[in-house]
């Protein structure tokens, strides 16, 4: 393990296995890392600030880098380099850190972290070794996460979680520079409105001088050549149950029962929750008990429809090692639980979910990363992550529900990683979705509020202001550019109403 300490961004002093070693004194930061990877390349790679160090947390280094393609830092400060407002232009899931746990997250922080030699030459001659070491750290876990370089808020580096560096934030120049370079260019003129509209200045100086920066975000490096084996035992037993809420497709559920029938890794029992509104109505299910099935299968059968309480019903009767959350219109191979758990085993995860495409639909997303994501018909979940998560009753009928529960997860600590294989088909099957029409409170309003309130309850529950204020703006645009230029007064008078009316609804939920 190579340790490289620093301030005032410069380095002050290089350990190898806690021995001192020389380096080059006239090199920044950066360069000095670069340098240190190429003559470590199996090793790990730690910065710190000179203050932190006698606070690292050296016993939990290797638990936290259980593989070669992680990269972590910490700064227990709210404010972040980007706190200006990059939230203006990045609704993720990954910018409002929670740091009382591992939070998965491009940004990063120079007062402590790490990454291995092998992921930090990924980058060598590909993008700048500049002096602004919180840019260049912000730079790699950027363009890389991605790619597969699995990026995070870590508490456990430090010891005395009270302790921490001040935070130096980038300027509105960095900001413009750092938009242009990793995001579309679109993005800065974006960025630039919001500004304008909501904090009333006029940035065109750092917009055009962002204008003369190259494009980090299509450099070309290939992660998947480091080879991930997990330190972490996460299987244990490797029994898993299915839950699968269903209404009204007797056809594709036993379509999915077959699938699962044919595993080479057999799931222990699938919980089917099956919904009929109908009062008097009985179960259309006969095959469940007519056939003989290779595991045990618990039904039930309910009046109250919605999939968020059919999803809770069932995980209440989880008692597996893991959960796979399905649906009753897919359609998957018979190594789908097999494949799905030696990933698991290999990255040492918690939460999987796996692409989830319709037929003829094109793979867009083809490396493992983490996702912001989350599919309630095709994740796999390690049970005792459940403990304290639910889908969200507020949410039944309406947007926003998978969002929200993965969002939970998240906040406890739990990443959520996507795998493009194995992968599930959803076919999206007719008469799917909501069966009655939900009657909402506001159902009746003369002015409907807008976006749902469903949506506006998870943006404000899980996104800071910014990125509200930024989400607003891009609804506008969307939504404007649908009316006629005549008619635009009236549609910014409709539309504002239309979003306060939402506020209040979301805060009633």
């Amino acid at each position: 393990m190579v340790v490289v300490c620093h301030q005032n961004n410069k380095v002050v002093k290089v350990c190898k296995d806690g021995e001192v070693i020389s380096f080059e004194t006239s090199l920044n930061i950066a360069s000095t890392l670069m340098i240190l990877a190429k003559n470590f390349p199996t090793d790990r790679i730690i910065w710190s600030h000179i203050n932190i160090e006698s606070n690292i947390n050296w016993d939990a280094l290797d638990e936290i880098f259980h593989h070669d393609r992680i990269m972590v830092s910490f700064n227990k400060d709210v404010e972040e380099y980007f706190s200006n407002g990059i939230g203006y232009i990045d609704e993720s899931a990954f910018l409002n850190i929670n740091k009382k746990v591992s939070y998965p997250t491009w940004l990063t922080s120079s007062a402590v972290g790490g990454i291995s030699s092998k992921a930090l030459l990924q980058f060598e001659n590909k993008i700048k070794l500049g002096n602004n070491f919180d840019y260049f750290l912000h730079s790699i876990a950027k363009i890389a996460s991605m790619k597969g370089l699995f990026c995070y808020s870590e508490p456990r580096l430090i010891i005395d979680k009270t302790i921490s560096i001040p935070v130096k934030r980038a300027n509105v120049y960095t900001l413009f520079q750092f938009v242009k370079q990793h995001y579309r260019t679109r993005w800065i003129f974006i960025l630039f409105l919001n500004f304008l509209i909501f904090e009333k200045r006029f940035p065109i100086a750092p917009l055009l001088f962002s204008l003369r920066f190259k494009k980090r975000n299509k450099i070309n490096f290939e992660l998947a050549e480091i080879s991930v084996k997990s330190k972490l035992k996460i299987m244990e037993s490797k029994t898993i149950d299915v839950i699968i809420p269903t209404i009204g497709r007797r056809d594709c559920l036993y379509d999915v029962l077959q699938d699962l029938a044919k595993q080479t890794h057999l799931p222990q029992n699938v919980i089917i929750v099956e919904q009929n509104p109908i009062e008097g109505s009985l179960s259309e299910l006969n095959y469940l008990t007519s056939e003989k099935w290779p595991f045990a299968i618990k039904h039930i059968f309910t009046h109250q429809t919605g999939a968020c309480n059919a999803r809770n019903v069932a995980l209440s009767q989880v008692s597996s090692e893991w959960v796979f959350l399905n649906d009753d219109d897919n359609r998957f191979d018979e190594n789908l639980i097999g494949n799905i758990f030696n990933k698991i085993e290999q990255f040492g995860i918690f939460v999987a979910t796996t692409s989830y495409l319709q037929k003829n639909e094109e793979l867009l997303f083809k490396d493992i990363h983490q996702t912001g994501i989350f599919g309630s018909g095709n994740s796999f979940i390690k049970s005792s992550c459940l403990a304290n998560v639910s889908f969200s009753m507020s949410l039944e009928f309406g947007y926003g529900e998978d969002f929200d529960f993965g969002m939970q997860l998240r906040q406890q600590g739990f990443d959520v990683i996507y795998f493009p294989d194995p992968a599930i088909l959803h076919l999206k099957a007719p008469f799917g979705g909501f069966r009655i029409k939900p009657h909402f409170p506001w159902t009746d309003e003369k002015c409907q509020p807008k976006p749902s309130p469903t949506i506006m309850y998870t943006k404000q529950k899980y996104l800071n202001q910014k990125q509200i204020y930024g989400y607003k703006l891009r609804l506008f645009i969307k939504s404007i550019r649908k009316e006629s230029i005549f008619n635009w007064a009236d549609f910014y008078v409709s539309f504002k109403k239309g979003w306060n009316l939402s506020v209040d609804w979301s805060k009633k939920i």
